[in-house]
């Protein structure tokens, strides 16, 4: 039988999870929101990374990431898409068949709904500029023509994504884009007012 977990317990009584207390799940909860408050600056560790990342481009992917969050913000798209445009790209080190899938996973949890669901159909939409010359379908993003986010898709790539690998494009440094990823994963997570969908739009 385990033991009741003390105020001073650090690590948990049990070896197996059904057998926790609720002074061991009340302990774990603190670890992980201590944990969950340090995501921007892993994100930000994640995003160095991508410096000597994937090759071939005429830029690393940490400069795509730069080019595509600064023509964002010189568009004068808010915090979601400045940093949705910074991140959109990060499921490339670990998630490289996928990579859309897990930057909208990142982001889900803390920025709007539509932003998330074009984070996650970019890849599929992207594809439109390459895949007819590997013998694919371009059109893959014709999956989506009904749904009331798919402009936003659609000019998302075309603004912010197929033309962010520009080696003479001035792109603004990862250290300006700090505070703004800091606001957005300060936020509580899934906050129903933060995540709820608005306008559609790209930007205002």
């Amino acid at each position: 039988m385990n033991e009741p977990a003390t105020t001073e317990q650090r690590v948990v009584s049990f070896t197996e999870m059904q057998h926790g207390t609720a002074a061991d799940y009340a302990m774990l909860d603190g670890f992980e929101r201590t944990h969950a408050s340090g995501l921007a600056d892993r994100l930000i560790g994640v995003l160095e990374r991508l410096d000597d990342s994937l090759g071939g481009y005429q830029i690393t992917r940490l400069e795509h990431s730069l080019q595509s969050a600064t023509r964002a913000r010189l568009d004068g798209a808010d915090v979601d898409w400045v940093v949705a445009a910074l991140l959109h790209d990060i499921g490339d080190e670990l998630a490289p068949y996928n990579h859309s899938a897990y930057a909208a996973s990142v982001l889900r949890p803390y920025v709007r709904e539509e932003v998330a669901w074009v984070i996650e159909q970019h890849g599929v939409f992207q594809s439109y500029y390459y895949a007819h010359h590997l013998d694919g379908d371009r059109n893959g993003r014709d999956e989506f023509r009904d749904h009331p986010w798919f402009d936003m898709c659609l000019d998302f790539c075309s603004r912010w994504d197929q033309n962010s690998f520009d080696p003479d494009f001035s792109i603004h440094p990862l250290d300006s884009f700090i505070d703004d990823v800091r606001t957005v994963f300060a936020r509580d997570a899934w906050d129903t007012e933060v995540i709820a969908a608005g306008p559609i739009v790209l930007v205002a």
